[in-house]
């Protein structure tokens, strides 16, 4: 198989048929050999159907069904598990990532990139608070992670065999992928697009989901926040010192010590917070420990047309 296309799909029934059309219209042009695998992932719309009737028109056209959902990360791994393609895209069923791009992909891997994604130049139909925080978390990451991650990304990308395999025997819980596939290295360069409004339905990711994918890439590619929460505590626990100081030098050399209650409860409900905003950071940590500790499954497949490779 020369091409693979994965497509994550969560309540997505008003865009796969335009979609379909539009990723067989680009691969015509580039190989006969290619598959499309569909993972749908809990839907509860007519998604499945949808694709169950496409399949039985197109051979090209591979699905997995989930027994519910499991989220975004988790759907592409599957996809990552079965394709079979030597180039594997990634790439929503929002056709907000435009199917087209993917020749110009393929033509800049053709040149020795092993990995091409797809930077952002605008992202239409998307509201402030949105690009606000997406910009500002990919800067964030990038000044605290060893690695470096291409900032105005997101997972649509066109990568070769070879890192697929390296992905696989990655097999952490939490999943973070882009950050995986810049940690794993080889060659990679971007070509830069518009991404455009949704064009139908509404995007499965909510602001919770959207911090919890932060979480993970904070938490899977740096121990910044561990290193924080030490030097805080050592920077609360030296003012507290200067504080305690000030407070004996009022009371037996100044001698004008004012008697209240304000200041003390001040100080332990700002401690308070630090101790308790330090313990859910270590608390992170931990849980996501527990979670690759338990080895349990990433997904259950409830049925598909195609074998894991």
């Amino acid at each position: 198989m020369k091409f693979s296309i994965i497509i994550p799909i969560y309540n997505e029934e008003q865009n796969i048929e335009r979609l379909h059309k539009r990723l067989s219209d680009v691969m015509s042009k580039i190989t006969p050999d290619y598959e499309l695998l569909f993972i749908n992932d809990g839907s509860v719309d007519q998604s499945l159907v949808m694709i169950l009737k496409l399949a039985q028109q197109d051979q090209r056209i591979k699905y997995i069904n989930f027994s519910r959902n499991f989220g975004h990360q988790i759907a592409v791994t599957a996809g990552l598990d079965f394709v079979q393609g030597e180039n594997v895209v990634i790439i929503d069923a929002d056709l907000q990532d435009p199917p087209e791009l993917i020749e110009s992909m393929y033509k800049k891997k053709l040149e020795g990139y092993e990995v091409v994604y797809a930077k952002r130049r605008k992202r239409k139909g998307e509201n402030f608070m949105k690009l606000f925080t997406a910009k500002l978390f990919y800067r964030i990451l990038g000044k605290i992670t060893s690695i470096s991650i291409p900032v105005d990304t997101g997972d649509f990308r066109l990568i070769d065999k070879k890192i697929i395999e390296v992905l696989r025997q990655m097999p952490e819980q939490n999943k973070f992928l882009r950050g995986q596939i810049s940690w794993i290295g080889f060659r990679q360069t971007h070509v830069e697009y518009d991404r455009e409004e949704r064009t139908g339905g509404k995007t499965g990711y909510t602001y919770s989901k959207m911090i919890r994918l932060a979480l993970d890439g904070i938490t899977s590619f740096s121990d910044f926040p561990l290193k924080l929460a030490t030097v805080s505590g050592f920077f609360i626990s030296g003012v507290a010192f200067l504080v305690m100081l000030y407070t004996l030098y009022s009371k037996y050399i100044a001698r004008d010590a004012v008697p209240g209650w304000a200041s003390l409860m001040e100080s332990i409900l700002f401690l308070g917070g630090i101790q308790l905003v330090t313990i859910g950071i270590i608390g992170e940590y931990i849980s996501r420990i527990g979670a690759n500790v338990r080895h349990r499954p990433l997904y259950i497949v409830e049925s598909a047309n195609v074998k894991k490779t």
